[in-house]
């Protein structure tokens, strides 16, 4: 009985490790790639944000009319807070080049002093709105991040101002000056980013901050003086106003044609 049992088992063993030897070798199979998408920058775009800004002007007294300076220029200042709007098309090519054209307005409440020291006047100037249209040029350094630059044609609209005596509090009005528009041209640069990359699924909307410096031509204001004041000489006098901004502001932006077909995966 024990020699049947051996023998069977034998036979076993032997009938097992044949069939292992028969089997064929599992075949390998790689992996597939990630799917990743393509993204692609060419198509229109809208923005709206807000941001901080300043100006400052360099700005003297004259005689008016004939324009002889009677003082040297000095720098006056303001700051505040505004929004913006605007909209904009680029071109995407050779690989991470990105170039376009936009335009765009800001609104809101940037002011600051125009004194006349001649006669010991101050009063409020408020840049009221801006306006631009330029062209930007920028790199991909990551497919849905763009960084550039940009520049092209600035105008603004400034308020009037009321003049009063330095330390009058405002009241009483002595002198007006009266409001008026600038043309100049603006420079700056800025980074935009696809909202993606902060683990937020927003297909289509970026988010970009922009520094934007602009300079106007210089403007001399008359100041037209209250009748009571006594303060107006035979001629009159002006005060000059050459303004130049700093913004920095960050804003939503959508872009009507972002996606793309994914990589296909390969095997």
């Amino acid at each position: 009985m024990k020699k049947l049992v051996l023998a069977l088992t034998a036979v076993a063993a032997f009938t097992g490790s044949a069939s292992a030897a028969d089997l064929a070798a599992r075949p390998y199979t790689k992996a597939p790639m990630a799917v990743a998408p393509v993204y692609n920058w060419t198509g229109f775009y809208i923005f709206g944000g807000g941001g901080g800004g300043l100006w400052n002007a360099d700005s003297n007294v004259q005689t008016a009319p004939g324009g002889v300076a009677i003082t040297r220029d000095q720098r006056m200042g303001g700051s505040g807070w505004f929004g913006t709007v605007g909209i904009g098309y680029d071109w995407q090519f050779n690989g991470r080049w990105v170039a376009g054209i936009f335009g765009d307005g800001q609104f809101g409440d940037i002011r600051g002093s125009l004194s006349d020291p001649t006669v010991f006047l101050e009063g409020r100037e408020k840049l009221k709105t801006s306006y631009a249209a330029g062209v930007r040029v920028g790199y991909l350094v990551a497919p849905n991040v763009l960084s550039y630059v940009n520049g092209g044609y600035s105008g603004s609209e400034w308020s009037g101002s009321n003049l009063s005596f330095i330390g009058a509090g405002g009241s009483p009005t002595l002198a007006t000056t009266g409001s008026f528009q600038r043309n100049g041209w603006f420079i700056g640069g800025g980074v935009e980013n696809n909202l993606d990359i902060f683990g937020i699924a927003a297909p289509g909307w970026f988010m970009k901050t922009e520094y934007r410096s602009a300079f106007y031509d210089r403007i001399s204001l008359p100041e037209t003086f209250a009748p009571a004041s006594g303060l107006a000489g035979p001629t009159g006098t002006a005060v000059t106003f050459k303004p130049w901004t700093q913004t920095i502001s960050t804003s939503l932006v959508y872009r009507f044609n972002w996606g793309g077909a994914p990589v296909q995966a390969k095997y």
